[in-house]
Protein backbone atom coordinates (compact mmCIF):
# COMPACT_ATOMS: atom_id res chain seq x y z
CA UNK A 1 0.00 0.00 0.00
CA UNK A 2 2.81 2.41 0.89
CA UNK A 3 4.68 1.53 -2.30
CA UNK A 4 1.59 2.31 -4.37
CA UNK A 5 1.21 5.68 -2.64
CA UNK A 6 4.86 6.48 -3.33
CA UNK A 7 4.52 5.58 -7.02
CA UNK A 8 1.36 7.68 -7.38
CA UNK A 9 3.02 10.68 -5.73
CA UNK A 10 6.09 10.42 -7.96
CA UNK A 11 3.91 10.20 -11.08
CA UNK A 12 1.92 13.22 -9.89
CA UNK A 13 5.14 15.17 -9.34
CA UNK A 14 6.36 14.33 -12.84
CA UNK A 15 3.04 15.33 -14.38
CA UNK A 16 3.06 18.62 -12.46
CA UNK A 17 6.58 19.38 -13.70
CA UNK A 18 5.62 18.55 -17.30
CA UNK A 19 2.55 20.78 -17.08
CA UNK A 20 4.66 23.61 -15.63
CA UNK A 21 7.26 23.41 -18.41
CA UNK A 22 4.57 23.09 -21.09
CA UNK A 23 2.88 26.26 -19.85
CA UNK A 24 6.11 28.21 -20.32
CA UNK A 25 7.83 27.77 -16.98
CA UNK A 26 11.51 26.98 -16.81
CA UNK A 27 13.82 25.48 -14.25
CA UNK A 28 15.75 28.77 -13.99
CA UNK A 29 12.53 30.67 -13.29
CA UNK A 30 11.57 28.14 -10.65
CA UNK A 31 15.00 28.47 -8.99
CA UNK A 32 14.67 32.26 -8.99
CA UNK A 33 11.25 32.06 -7.36
CA UNK A 34 12.57 29.73 -4.67
CA UNK A 35 15.46 32.15 -3.98
CA UNK A 36 13.02 35.09 -3.82
CA UNK A 37 10.92 33.12 -1.37
CA UNK A 38 14.02 32.62 0.78
CA UNK A 39 14.63 36.39 0.83
CA UNK A 40 10.98 37.02 1.69
CA UNK A 41 11.11 34.46 4.46
CA UNK A 42 14.26 36.07 5.93
CA UNK A 43 12.62 39.50 5.85
CA UNK A 44 9.53 38.11 7.56
CA UNK A 45 11.71 36.43 10.19
CA UNK A 46 13.51 39.70 10.96
CA UNK A 47 10.27 41.65 11.24
CA UNK A 48 8.79 39.01 13.54
CA UNK A 49 11.90 39.14 15.73
CA UNK A 50 11.64 42.94 15.96
CA UNK A 51 7.96 42.77 16.87
CA UNK A 52 8.61 40.16 19.54
CA UNK A 53 11.46 42.27 20.96
CA UNK A 54 9.20 45.32 21.19
CA UNK A 55 6.45 43.24 22.77
CA UNK A 56 8.88 41.89 25.35
CA UNK A 57 9.98 45.44 26.23
CA UNK A 58 6.36 46.50 26.68
CA UNK A 59 5.48 43.52 28.84
CA UNK A 60 8.60 43.53 31.02
CA UNK A 61 9.13 47.26 30.91
CA UNK A 62 12.21 48.83 29.46
CA UNK A 63 15.27 48.80 31.65
CA UNK A 64 15.66 52.04 33.54
CA UNK A 65 18.19 54.31 31.95
CA UNK A 66 20.63 56.16 34.20
CA UNK A 67 19.36 59.63 35.03
CA UNK A 68 22.79 61.20 34.67
CA UNK A 69 24.62 59.47 31.84
CA UNK A 70 28.41 59.46 32.23
CA UNK A 71 30.10 62.25 30.34
CA UNK A 72 33.52 62.03 29.04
Amino acid sequence: MIVLSLIISIVALILAYLAYTKSGGSVEEMKRKVEDLGVTTETLRRKTADILENLEKKIRGEEKKPENPPQG
